[in-house]
């Protein structure tokens, strides 16, 4: 006989400890670590551009590239609490024939690699605006810094890691709060970017 609503028991079971808002505080570290692949060089190089030639036209394009991430991070955190199992892994353990699996490691690997070379190529512009360094030797000190990131979480563990990204990202957030103070933005602007449209081929 199927149970009703009534006969099932929703208690949490006993000599469990209740979740705390100190534990769930150490959340924050993952998803600010998460939270980087929006603030990388590159991303807000073609932003700055954009935004340099287009003004508010193509605010936009940002909100919906961001929505449309945040929909794919909340899947795939849904799919690590039920499952316990990261994507690939899951996908591991249904796709059963062996060129398929070869087929999906070679696309993520190309996936991971324009990714990487993007990171490297915004590391190096920001460096050569900011200080004037050549490209390839900018390239070669974000290649560098980013073994070096990799290396402490690896000897120190993610907690060190992330207390690292963390400070990163809180540099980068004041620098831009103090933005808007000091250069406002228009408001009535912004909420006419939010329309859809494109203005010439160099705004597609």
């Amino acid at each position: 006989m199927p149970k009703t609503a009534s006969d099932i028991d929703v208690r949490p079971p006993t000599g469990r400890a209740p979740r705390s808002t100190a534990r769930l505080a150490w959340l924050i570290g993952p998803a600010l670590v998460a939270g980087v692949a929006y603030l990388d060089p590159g991303n807000v190089a073609s932003n700055m551009t954009a935004g340099a030639r287009y003004g508010y036209l193509l605010v936009w394009v940002v909100v919906l590239g961001n929505v449309m991430a945040w929909l794919i991070q909340y899947l795939s955190a849904k799919l690590g609490i039920v499952t316990g199992r990261s994507l690939p892994e899951t996908l591991g353990g249904r796709i059963r024939n062996p060129w398929a699996r070869r087929a999906y490691w070679l696309q993520a690997e190309l996936v991971a690699m324009a990714t990487d070379i993007a990171e490297v190529i915004g590391g190096a512009v920001a460096l050569n605006l900011l200080f004037g360094i050549p490209l390839l030797w900018g390239g070669v000190i974000t290649g560098a810094v980013s073994i070096v990131l990799l290396m402490l979480q690896t000897r120190r563990g993610p907690r060190t890691f992330e207390f690292v990204v963390i400070g990163l990202v809180a540099i980068i957030a004041i620098g831009f709060t103090f933005g808007v103070f000091i250069a406002p933005p228009d408001a009535a602007a912004v909420a006419g970017g939010l329309v859809p449209r494109f203005e010439d081929t160099g705004s597609v």
